[in-house]
């Protein structure tokens, strides 16, 4: 099992910038990906960017330049760098992990309560 618990969302302005991250504990040396979702008011859970240690870092093509993962090993924590907001990016946003590398977008077992993040205009 592994336990996930996001934080860093909240309240911003558009155009500010907001950290993320994903503290895991439990079998997570067995953590092969990580991977950041997220979900706006009346929409679906979509892919936002997801990370492995072996074959690098994916992003949805809606975030790419703006939104930055990485991962500290030794911390057992995943980030989510989230620069330029604006109010599009309204959502929860939820962090999860796998044991595989077969998808990017989905397989993923384990996931975290999320943590809301509201941009204002």
């Amino acid at each position: 099992q592994v336990q996930l618990v996001e934080s860093g969302g909240g309240l911003v302005e558009a155009g500010d910038s907001l950290k993320l991250s994903c503290a895991a504990s439990g079998r997570t040396l067995s953590v092969r990906m990580m991977g950041w979702f997220r979900q706006a008011p009346g929409k679906d859970r979509e892919f936002v960017a997801a990370i492995s240690q072996t074959i690098g870092t994916a992003y949805a093509d809606s975030v790419k330049g703006r939104f930055t993962i990485s991962r500290d090993n030794v911390r057992n924590t995943a980030f989510l760098q989230i620069d330029s907001l604006k109010p599009e990016d309204t959502a929860v946003y939820y962090c999860a992990a796998k044991y595989d590398l077969t998808s990017w977008l989905d397989g993923y077992d384990y996931w975290g309560q999320g943590t809301q993040v509201t941009v204002s205009s």
